[in-house]
């Protein structure tokens, strides 16, 4: 494993640490009625000295479908959010606070399938729950949240643990990835060169760290389901608790798949490139977007990361029915 991708992991682990001390207040009220888990560059373990804090509040209820986390209480959570972010020197919460949403588990849950499902923003929060998060505040509730998302995707288990294929879960995964692919490109014409920078930008980021987030899953669910012909409940929380980068890592270590670790490895060295070239701040890396050689550069080791994502999915699983699911 490359320095930078450690030093990042342990930077953050510190970074978090210090946070959750000073979030006394905020678990106090959360206790036993909700959790805050981080997502993003925190919830992957690579946050940089410019990375932002993506939050979820996530509470339970009771059997009317009432929030035990009353409104002035998660008023004095955000706040407690807010004070944090500003006393370690980590940017205000995007949109002026706008995504920093409480939702409870059952709306994570009820809202799966639903056409509600995307305009209410459960998916991306549910996904990500499962794909890059870790708890702030309140792991025993966030858990639980994970415990209750996995039971939805895995209802039809019983019937069928020899040969389990989780079509739901990864149905919702490539659809996640699908809805962060917007053509950053399209209908750009009229504005300005450095919009158009930052877009590019965004989309150089997405095609990186994002498409680690869901594939990084997919390729996990795919080993498991080449090896042993069906993917547990158990299988997925294990996967749950790896970050991104760490499911690569935990494929090197399966002797079914010795075959792939080279890709691997070169996977693992081009994403730590990308983390390198990222960690130099959107203002710096705005500047380099505006000069097309530059900005053409960039994109061709995105398309070479993911040619490598490809490759892998392939090696892992390129005989078995999942791998069907996963291309058509």
């Amino acid at each position: 494993m490359g320095d930078l991708i450690n030093s990042r992991r342990a930077e953050t682990d510190v970074r978090l640490s210090r946070i959750q001390e000073h979030l006394t207040d905020a678990s106090k009220v959360a206790a036993g009625t909700a959790c805050v888990y981080a997502t993003g560059s925190f919830g992957r373990g690579e946050a940089s000295k410019f990375s932002d804090l993506d939050l979820f509040i996530v509470g339970r209820s009771d059997e009317q479908g009432r929030r035990l986390l009353g409104k002035l209480d998660e008023i004095c959570i955000k706040a407690d959010l807010v004070e944090a972010t500003r006393r370690f020197g980590i940017p205000d919460f995007s949109g002026d606070g706008e995504y920093l949403v409480h939702y409870t588990v059952a709306e994570l849950v009820g809202a799966l399938g639903t056409s509600r499902d995307d305009a209410s923003n459960t998916f991306t929060a549910r996904l990500l729950l499962l794909l890059e998060s870790r708890p702030l505040i309140g792991s025993d509730v966030y858990w639980q949240a994970i415990d209750e998302v996995i039971a939805a995707y895995w209802r039809d288990f019983e019937d069928h643990k020899s040969e389990f294929m989780p079509a739901f879960l990864t149905n919702d995964v490539l659809r996640l990835w699908r809805t962060f692919c917007v053509n950053y490109e399209a209908n750009t014409r009229t504005e300005p060169a450095e919009k158009k920078a930052k877009r590019r930008l965004k989309n150089y980021k997405l095609k990186h760290s994002r498409l680690l987030t869901c594939y990084s899953g997919l390729v996990y669910l795919l080993a498991v389901f080449t090896s042993r012909k069906t993917v547990t409940p158990q299988d997925v929380r294990e996967m749950i608790r790896m970050k991104p980068i760490e499911r690569l890592e935990w494929l090197l270590k399966q002797p079914a798949f010795e075959s792939a670790a080279q890709n691997i490895h070169k996977l693992i060295a081009r994403y730590e490139q990308f983390l390198e070239k990222s960690e130099l701040g959107e203002e710096v890396l705005i500047q380099q977007f505006l000069d097309r050689e530059t900005s053409r550069e960039y994109f061709i080791e995105a398309n070479e990361f993911g040619n490598s994502v490809y490759d892998l999915l392939q090696l892992i699983g390129r005989d078995a029915l999942f791998y069907r699911l996963l291309v058509v």
